[in-house]
């Protein structure tokens, strides 16, 4: 049964060791407990043999005595020296002790469990949370967000849940241990016949089981599926709403949802079964025993109620292991999501550099830039080369999926190039501490993230440091003060789930402030005021005029009128820089740029 045990459950229990590495102490001490435990339950249950014998007549004694083993002499001989009636009340006195002291170690060991269990179930989470924060943006946006969502809310729990499992087995493993002592002491010619037969009984099980492990993949990959329904659900309402699809996305995530009931119900009659099954077999060989035994020699009454009783107190034990077989085989797909997860070895990092970086002097170069998403794909970037000087406006222009945005990424280092090096002043940027670089970047993008808290604190997270006055400063210079303090609760008001309560002017505005409190040297205007009606983008215009001053703007843009004013315009088309140059050289060039230029001057003349 061990050897059968360990190859089917070799995986999930190595994964699961350096988990309980996180607290090393913290298993030492609840096995220990659980053994001094399952030794003061041993030895109450022993007791009974002396207890018993002491009411027999002195001549059944005798007799009994010429039958007993060693455990029985043992015991007797502890007691030998009183008389009947003290000898009576002492070894009552010793059992009740055996049972407090069990009890006592039991309870202590369940809230020690408890706090371990929390405990790795929180490491668990920060460490997956954490993982999710450091590793390179490439690796969330070629995952889907609902899966990574479901490992980190669901399958972490069925994880620690699996660790638990797993030192329940370590402890129940130890109780077994003691109880099978005592029973060898007690016969082992009757041990090794119930051993053979309670090893029989965990084969049968294990056959009834053996697709549990698959069931639990098939569990985990339901819970995928649905946490992404929900996710897309939630996050794409306006959309399903605007093209009347309420019904199907309804069918949709009935069908999910069924498949995880469906799944979840195959999990629960497999591990069910254990349980009644292994009772009843159980009860079969205790009943065998019991009547086989008496048949033979009715004298050996006292002994063999004992040893009956204490194979009905390892039956539970014996059926809690096969439970725990089958619950961390079924566990097992949630620790491989989680374990995957946080392994650090196939994922991509944006690792920070060790050169501190007060401010940008010069400008940003690229020299000979590539960059591919996926090697299977066309690069995004391609042999790039240009420089963004510093205190200068440099606009980026260009058709839809030339890599502007992907160019913003690797500034921001979202992202490391494929090929080539990024320079900053005279560094290359990976050498660049990250924070200290990114603390002197901003960003201000068509598509505002709001979190879901107050104006005050929205606006604050680009400096947590700032007071509410430099907060209020920062509002009027991004022209959102006059609209935040007709709000129900002014600075105070809540903006919804990504800000669902405030147009998209009033979140760009906001979004400006956050720059604007940030202080930044180098801010990033990607597409700022693209998706803006004619007023909100004046307002975000005027303010964008007075924060671009002495500051490094990159900016990014469709409507060329935007950046006329800018020092100068590199145009990308397919990932190359096309042309390069302000204005009027741009339009002389007569090239891609000036194809553009006219065609949105023609479109805004004919309206």
């Amino acid at each position: 049964m061990s050897k059968f045990f360990k190859m089917k459950n070799k995986n999930v229990i190595t994964s699961l060791l350096p988990l309980l590495k996180l607290y090393p102490w913290a298993i030492p001490t609840i096995i220990i407990l659980g053994i001094i435990s399952s030794f003061s339950e041993g030895l109450g249950i022993s007791l009974f043999i002396p207890l018993l014998q002491s009411v027999s007549e002195p001549s059944q004694l005798s007799n009994k005595l010429s039958h007993s083993n060693y455990l029985v002499d043992t015991l007797n001989k502890l007691f030998s020296n009183l008389s009947s009636q003290t000898r009576l009340i002492i070894i009552a006195l010793c059992i009740l002790a055996s049972i407090i002291i069990k009890n006592g170690l039991s309870y202590v060991n369940s809230i020690f469990f408890s706090w371990f269990n929390a405990r790795i179930g929180h490491r668990l989470r920060s460490k997956i949370f954490e993982q999710l924060l450091n590793v390179s943006y490439s690796y969330l946006e070629t995952n889907e967000s609902g899966k990574l969502m479901n490992t980190l809310a669901n399958e972490t729990w069925r994880t620690g849940q699996a660790l638990s499992t797993l030192v329940g087995l370590i402890i129940t493993v130890c109780t077994i241990t003691v109880y099978v002592i005592l029973l060898i002491l007690i016969s082992w010619r009757l041990t090794l016949l119930v051993s053979v037969c309670m090893a029989l009984i965990s084969f049968v099980i294990q056959l009834l089981t053996r697709q549990i492990k698959t069931s639990g993949e098939q569990a985990v990959e339901a819970n995928s599926n649905l946490a992404i329904r929900i996710w897309e659900g939630f996050s794409g309402m306006k959309t399903i709403r605007a093209f009347g699809r309420e019904t199907y996305e309804h069918r949709r995530f009935e069908e999910t949802s069924k498949k995880v009931r469906t799944t979840f119900l195959r999990l629960d009659i497999i591990s069910g079964i254990v349980g009644p099954l292994s009772e009843v077999l159980s009860a079969v060989l205790l009943l065998c025993i019991l009547v086989v035994a008496l048949l033979q020699d009715k004298t050996a009454l006292p002994t063999l109620l004992i040893f009956i009783f204490i194979l009905y107190r390892l039956q539970p034990q014996v059926k809690q292991l096969d439970a725990a077989r089958v619950s961390l085989m079924a566990l097992t797909g949630a620790v491989d999501e989680v374990i995957s997860l946080l392994d650090c070895s196939d994922k991509p990092y944006i690792r920070s550099g060790s050169i501190d970086f007060p401010s940008l002097r010069r400008g940003i170069y690229l020299k000979s830039v590539s960059f591919y998403y996926n090697h299977d794909e066309k690069a995004a970037l391609e042999d790039m080369s240009l420089c963004i000087p510093a205190c200068k406006t440099t606009a980026i222009v260009g058709p839809s999926g030339a890599g502007k945005s992907t160019l913003i990424g690797l500034i921001c280092r979202f992202y490391d190039v494929t090929l080539g090096e990024v320079y900053v002043d005279d560094y290359p940027i990976q050498e660049l501490n990250l924070n200290d670089w990114r603390h002197q970047i901003a960003i201000v993008s068509q598509d505002v993230h709001m979190f879901s808290s107050t104006v005050l604190e929205n606006i604050a997270y680009g400096r947590l440091d700032a007071t509410e006055k430099e907060i209020i400063a920062a509002a009027q210079l991004a022209n959102a003060h006059n609209f935040i303090t007709q709000l129900p609760q002014g600075y105070d008001t809540k903006v919804g789930d990504r800000g669902v309560r405030l147009s998209g002017g009033q979140k760009q505005r906001i979004a400006l402030a956050r720059a604007i409190i940030r202080n930044p040297q180098i801010l990033i205007l990607d597409e700022a005021t693209n998706a803006l009606d004619s007023i909100s983008e004046h307002l975000i215009q005027e303010a964008l005029n007075t924060l671009s001053q002495n500051r490094t703007v990159v900016v990014i843009a469709h409507r060329l009128s935007t950046i006329e004013q800018a020092d100068q315009i590199i145009v990308l088309n397919e990932g190359r820089v096309a042309e390069q140059g302000n204005l009027q050289q741009l339009l002389k060039l007569n090239g891609l740029f000036a194809r553009l230029y006219n065609l949105q001057h023609r479109n805004v003349h004919n309206i």
